[in-house]
């Protein structure tokens, strides 16, 4: 798990709210909880919303979670926009995996 923290947060809390997230995007994607008509949606939205912080979740068809912690306070961010941020986060992760000179753990450098 990957994680990264601005400075001047409170690491430990963001950790405890992202295994939340982790584990509530585990009930949603479960097979016991859709229907059979359900289609596939990678973006799976709002997960959870705190007085401090609101947990985006979304999660690739080969089942790699990515999790986006806000501000709550944050409003200029729209729905769309997260989505976007997602899609690239999930391209520059699929262009990593799949560079053959790259090493899991190494730092990713762009020139």
């Amino acid at each position: 798990m990957y994680m990264w923290v601005a400075p001047g947060r409170d690491e430990l809390n963001l950790q405890f709210l992202s295994h939340t997230a982790l584990d509530i995007i585990q009930e949603k994607v479960s097979p016991a909880n859709r229907a059979p008509t359900d289609s596939r949606e990678l973006y799976l939205g709002l997960l959870y919303a705190s007085e401090e912080y609101k947990i985006f979740g979304y999660m690739t068809n080969t089942k790699i979670k990515l999790v986006i912690i806000t501000d709550a306070s944050n409003t200029t961010l729209r729905d769309n926009e997260i989505r976007m941020m997602f899609r690239r986060l999930h391209n520059a992760y699929t262009s990593a995996v799949c560079n053959p000179f790259y090493s899991p753990g190494d730092p990713l450098i762009s020139k």
